[in-house]
């Protein structure tokens, strides 16, 4: 039963990444990343990790993506992208495509041919292990996330704002 509830939430989560990658409309984006995360939160449960379920349904399903469709909303994306800057962004997918599917083949490599022969311990998925996890050796991690989050809320205020009239 878990391998059938697993081959379905990878579906729709694969399903729904490529939803948010064809669709030119960002409202619909948006929801296709919705989908996305929901049927992430089926696989944490499907690996014992309940915390972390929750976690990815109430915060990043819920609160981020609202966020993401103020945005959406407050931004008018109507223009499209002047024909200068669209050419700066080919020639810098150019570069930087290949090096990405380099990275995600030597991870895939590497993941792929070291043996795991360990469990997750007892409290793997628990809120106190999570937040001493964070707290200890991901402290740094976790406090520059703090501040990216901040930079992009600052950015999309920015973003937002209506030019003065002079």
């Amino acid at each position: 039963m878990n391998t059938v509830l697993f081959f379905i939430l990878s579906t729709v989560a694969v399903g729904g990444v490529l939803g948010a990658l064809f669709f030119s409309n960002q409202a619909y984006t948006a929801l296709f990343l919705v989908l996305t995360m929901a049927a992430l939160a089926g696989l944490y449960g499907l690996l014992g990790a309940p915390f972390i379920a929750v976690v990815q349904v109430i915060i990043y399903a819920g609160a981020i993506m609202v966020l993401f469709i103020f945005v959406i909303m407050m931004v008018r994306l109507g223009k499209g992208i002047p024909p200068a800057k669209k050419r700066w962004t080919v020639a810098l997918s150019a570069v930087l495509g290949p090096a990405l599917g380099l990275e995600i083949y030597l991870a895939l490599a590497g993941a792929l041919s070291t043996p795991r022969h360990s469990t997750p311990g007892e409290a793997f998925g628990e809120a106190e292990a999570i937040g001493r996890l964070l707290l200890t050796d991901g402290l740094y991690a976790f406090e520059l996330t703090s501040v990216l989050l901040l930079a992009a809320l600052v950015g999309a205020l920015v973003l937002a704002k209506k030019p003065e009239k002079q």
